[in-house]
């Protein structure tokens, strides 16, 4: 169901023109958020904006927005169904996300956006994204282990399939809180391509310091600094100042990404819950960072809420995020919509890996594919205290889907 390459995408656009400017944005953890951050500077400086990044979080069409708004079902149905009679009419045997992103691409070009915030799928090099001709500005975020069976088995061969978008005479910006190795990659490629400037956000210490004063944890500040220096370099005629687009980025909750929220219209009593959709070494690092810092401090004993897609190196992530004391539910999330070669991971295997780490057994519950129940479940353990959920971003969509379900029940 995964096929890289640049073959098919670019057959179904053939008829699309790119009559817009693109931010492409590459990296494995924080690029989603960079996107986030970006459009919504771009929209609030009235510049005419859409964005596409993946996977959807509720319904398939959320992926897309058009002026910081999901497009509507209606219009993505409309041109998903174009897209596919091309694709069946020119026996062109496109994925389904090769599908998805010509879908944005055609939707970008009918309703006349100025920009377009782009997130790459998958890697970047032959990404079917990268086939983006107008591009203004790349970057490229944090880069760690993920996707190891289609990108490289080691953080060097993976930054130069990322690096694969950048392109000659357009400026590029780089995280430069990656590995030493990874950043001599980026460069290595930059010079081979010829004619690109990079641009690292730690050249603005004053930005920085701000950033870091503000509140925002390590990893988000370099996430915001990417996104401020990319849209300088996109927008360069536009109002930079931080007194103007710091109210605009602390407006912005990326949903699924250290979000808080309260419980209560799925169980029917207040619990706080943290969700996040660290799924991979990396970002479980980080989310661990928080947890210590924000929530261990009050309490030793964390409660998990955890799912796992299959083939995640799941015993990474757990060494980052479980201790002895913790208390862990896990729940296989269910099948996802346009993306059928996703597959949750056995909740027995989590569980397992989990007492691994020296949770007691007594600890621990098999929710099943009850999304519902392990959150009950998690709920009763935690007792006045928060609870995590956390391994996967479609678990983090199963739970924001049973909150808007009930949010919609109760309403009626």
């Amino acid at each position: 169901m995964i096929d890289l390459g640049l073959a098919r995408i670019g057959r179904l656009l053939q008829h699309t023109p790119q009559t817009w400017k693109a931010i492409h944005v590459a990296g494995t953890n924080g690029k989603g958020s960079i996107c986030a951050y970006l459009s919504a500077m771009l929209s609030a400086s009235g510049v005419s904006c859409a964005r596409f990044t993946s996977p959807h979080l509720i319904d398939r069409w959320d992926c897309i927005t058009i002026n910081e708004k999901p497009v509507s079902e209606t219009i993505f149905r409309q041109v998903e169904g174009l897209v596919k009679q091309r694709d069946q009419d020119e026996k062109i045997g496109a994925t389904e996300f090769e599908l998805l992103a010509a879908t944005a691409f055609e939707i970008f070009h009918r309703l006349k956006v100025e920009y377009g915030v782009i997130e790459v799928g998958l890697g970047g090099k032959l990404d079917a994204t990268n086939i983006l001709k107008h591009k203004s500005v790349t970057v490229i975020a944090k880069i760690g282990l993920d996707h190891q069976s289609f990108l490289g088995n080691t953080v060097e061969e993976i930054a130069l399939q990322k690096a694969g978008i950048i392109r000659s005479g357009v400026p590029c910006v780089v995280d430069d809180s990656n590995e030493s190795s990874v950043l001599k990659v980026i460069q290595d490629h930059a010079k081979e391509v010829g004619g690109v400037e990079l641009h690292y956000p730690s050249s603005d210490s004053a930005l920085l310091q701000i950033l870091t004063k503000e509140g925002y944890e390590p990893h988000q500040v370099q996430n915001l600094a990417c996104a401020l220096l990319a849209f300088r370099l996109a927008c360069p005629d536009v109002d930079h100042s931080m007194s103007r687009l710091l109210p605009i980025v602390k407006q912005l909750q990326w949903p699924g990404r250290l979000q808080k929220i309260d419980l209560f219209p799925i169980i029917r009593q207040h619990q706080e819950a943290l969700l996040d959709g660290a799924h991979n070494s990396q970002s479980a690092e980080v989310l661990a960072g928080y947890v210590n810092k924000h929530y261990r401090s009050r309490s030793q004993s964390i409660t998990w809420v955890l799912a796992a897609s299959k083939g995640k190196d799941v015993d990474s992530i757990m060494s980052h995020i479980i201790q002895p004391s913790d208390h862990v539910t896990a729940v296989q999330f269910g099948q996802v919509d346009g993306m059928p070669w996703v597959k949750a991971e056995d909740p027995a295997n989590l569980i397992n890996q989990a007492t691994r780490y020296g949770v007691e057994t007594q600890n621990t519950h098999n929710s099943g594919d009850d999304v519902r129940a392990a959150l009950e479940w998690a709920s009763k353990a935690a007792g006045d205290k928060p609870i995590v959920v956390a391994g996967s971003l479609y678990l983090v969509s199963s739970v924001l889907r049973l909150m808007r379900e009930a949010e919609s029940y109760q309403k009626a």
